[in-house]
């Protein structure tokens, strides 16, 4: 694929008005969801749950990208229309989750390596005849005691760009999602440090592989506390380190940033995207939006709970939540919208 062509996809998903849905939980994720709920762990009811999604009324006007896991892009909606071909009638462009999960990193104890570089190149290319029109690799950083260390960040970075690099080959536009956990009891300025040096090396790594900044998406963690920090900052305060952090370390040349929520409630992720575009609206080279995945499903999925009489009302939450962070995405969200 052309240059031009990757710019094309990343500035569709990247639509003033729109976020990404992350619905490429892996088979032990979503069972792991569906077992809290008393949903049967089967591949029929993960497709059933996958079909409410995609056929939800109106997601296409708050949605433009999905991300979808391998098992996904391979199943059918009850009619018998794949559900890439679903979310490319509504104008949604179907994407794909293409890591293969974290082990240990060996000698590194508490890090970790993402897998998924063997036979890469002929994977994607067998997504991209199958629809798909950019991909997800998500690297997972640890704060923590002496962690994370140098070797960590700059593996990770370099894994990142390579599988970047080969996507762009592929004609597919990279996600690139290095991810530094919430979990643990750092400060808002520990993670502040951690990702200033974490999205160094990965922009570093990508240059050195001759990534194109303008066919590829940013999808970082915002600058949070950890999740059992004795100060948890102001809404306000999030969105001031997250901005500053990135208006150092992310090119202007990349199209846009596509927030993972991270284990954030609901309304919380809403509530800090509405703030960056409220306080820096004007400051920001680069789209900023959402690529959420619990944070736009919890709601839905506890509703629905495998029943078929609950799909309608799932549906509307879902759709009531991908709409809130619509609103967020252009600083038009307040808390008074979750009671409509």
């Amino acid at each position: 694929m052309e240059t031009s062509d990757l710019k094309r996809t990343a500035a569709h998903l990247m639509d003033k008005s729109k976020g990404l849905l992350a619905m490429d939980e892996s088979t032990g994720t979503c069972n792991k969801r569906f077992e809290a709920l008393g949903i049967p762990q089967t591949e029929e009811y993960r497709r059933k749950y996958r079909e409410l999604i995609v056929t939800t009324p109106g997601l296409e006007e708050c949605i433009s990208g999905a991300i979808l896991f391998d098992e996904t892009i391979n199943q059918s909606v009850t009619d018998g229309t794949l559900m890439i071909d679903v979310l490319k009638q509504k104008g949604i462009i179907p994407g794909i989750k293409v890591d293969e999960g974290t082990i240990p990193l060996d000698r590194f104890p508490g890090e970790t390596i993402t897998e998924g570089l063997d036979g890469l190149g002929k994977r994607l290319s067998d997504y991209y005849n199958k629809g798909a029109r950019f991909a997800k690799w998500r690297a997972v950083i640890t704060i923590g005691e002496d962690i994370p260390t140098p070797t960590a960040i700059k593996t990770n970075a370099y894994n990142l760009a390579r599988y970047a690099v080969l996507c762009q080959q592929a004609g597919l536009v990279p996600i690139v999602e290095p991810e530094v956990l919430m979990d643990g009891n750092h400060s808002l300025q520990q993670c502040s440090e951690v990702t200033h040096q974490v999205l160094h090396a990965v922009f570093n790594a990508l240059f050195d592989q001759h990534v194109e900044f303008e066919g590829m998406i940013l999808k970082p963690n915002m600058i949070l506390p950890g999740l059992e920090s004795p100060v948890q900052d102001s809404i306000e305060a999030v969105a001031d380190a997250t901005i500053e952090c990135f208006l150092r370390c992310v090119p202007a040349a990349v199209p846009g940033i596509a927030f993972l929520s991270g284990g954030q409630s609901e309304q919380l992720a809403s509530e800090r995207l509405n703030a960056m575009h409220i306080r820096f609206k004007d400051k920001m080279p680069w789209e900023l939006t959402f690529s959420f995945s619990r944070a736009i499903q919890q709601p839905a999925l506890e509703a629905w709970k495998g029943d078929d009489k609950n799909v309608a009302i799932a549906q509307k939450l879902l759709y009531h939540r991908a709409w809130c962070n619509s609103k967020a995405r252009r600083g038009e969200y307040t808390p008074e919208m979750e009671k409509e």
